[in-house]
């Protein structure tokens, strides 16, 4: 059956396509709007977003800021370029991290970020990643602050800029913890938040801390044998009581973004209900799945053979997809982090 198979999610895409950076005003990129009961593909753009959630509906966003996890320095000893990724914090100035190259960093090595900030590499873990300690006469979120880099993703290609640091960040990012962005909010603006509430819309929130394993690909054919990275997230009591009162009422749950989504469903009991509080996730959610929470998704275009683009077919139909996805190729919208989005009612 298509859509069982990790190949089945390939898709081509001109690398033009792919975007380098954000449209401004955030509200004026595109918006491609697909109609789950009829299949049908309309365009807008994403401003119009507020015309579409009916009043009383719920507009669920994740609340996570990017960090500037990107550490780059020099090894000690050699002076050659070295990378540190940071990817959740472990306490005492420890961190879960990614480093490059990986094979000149073992236990012991030390890579100089700045006169005020060192890496020492602690320990390699099961999964290759390293545990590392932050050495630094600053606080430590000052230090990263002061000298790491937005981490881009790898498909756009350029070093960050100041801007990035503003851009790569929603308007309502509040707590410290992601390496990647909830992309799917990066195109609200203030404004347009206020319309929407002024129109009626319930705003609830989430935290979803996002990893760099949001961007590794499915490398094995069956998607079931792919392994998850855990990522944390947390529900307040107030969102998980709007949620209630709002199915109830027979009113809609509006996911802004797959980590809205993962988080919602991974707090979800079995009859449907939303459980306030924190934990760590590994769902994997791809078709056929029963969707318990989520009514409507505001999305990004994602990567081939990625757990996310595999979470929107489970939510809109695998054909359904796949079809919005040619089209969006062939009407030339703009892809990934810094791209148009798609909403899917």
């Amino acid at each position: 059956m298509l859509g069982d198979k990790t190949s089945d999610y390939d898709y081509p895409l001109p690398a033009e396509r792919i975007a380098q950076v954000p449209v401004e005003p955030r509200d004026a990129s595109r918006l491609m709007v697909v109609h789950r009961s009829s299949g049908t593909i309309t365009h807008q753009i994403f401003r119009d977003l507020a015309t579409l959630i009916p009043s009383a509906d719920v507009l669920v966003l994740n609340t996570s800021r990017v960090v500037k996890a990107r550490l780059l320095g020099t090894r000690v000893g050699s002076g050659a370029p070295a990378e540190v990724l940071l990817l959740r914090p472990m306490g005492h100035e420890r961190f879960e991290a990614l480093v490059r190259p990986g094979g000149k960093l073992g236990a012991g090595r030390i890579v100089m970020i700045a006169p005020e900030l060192t890496v020492e590499i602690e320990a390699v873990t099961d999964r290759r990643t390293r545990i590392v300690r932050l050495r630094t006469t600053l606080p430590i979120d000052e230090a990263i602050d002061r000298f790491g880099h937005v981490p881009l993703p790898p498909y756009v290609a350029r070093p960050d800029t100041p801007a990035d640091a503003d851009r790569y960040q929603t308007v309502y990012a509040r707590e410290r913890g992601s390496v990647a962005a909830p992309t799917a909010g990066l195109h609200f603006t203030p404004e347009l938040l206020a319309t929407v509430r002024s129109r009626g819309v319930q705003r609830a929130e989430v935290v979803l801390h996002v990893g760099a394993g949001t961007f590794k690909p499915v490398e094995v054919e069956d998607p079931g044998a792919h392994v998850m990275h855990e990522e944390w997230y947390s529900i307040p009591a107030a969102t998980a009581a709007t949620v209630a009162a709002a199915r109830t009422e027979g009113h809609a749950v509006w996911a802004v973004g797959t980590t809205t989504a993962r988080t919602l469903e991974s707090a979800a009991t079995a009859d449907g209900r939303l459980q306030a509080g924190s934990a760590e996730t590994r769902l994997f959610i791809r078709p056929p799945y029963r969707w318990r929470v989520v009514d409507r998704l505001v999305t990004n275009f994602h990567l081939p053979r990625s757990t996310l683009l595999m979470l929107v077919a489970a939510f809109a139909g695998y054909e359904l997809t796949m079809h919005a996805y040619r089209e969006a190729i062939a009407t030339e919208y703009r892809f990934y982090s810094y791209g148009d989005a798609m909403v899917i009612i």
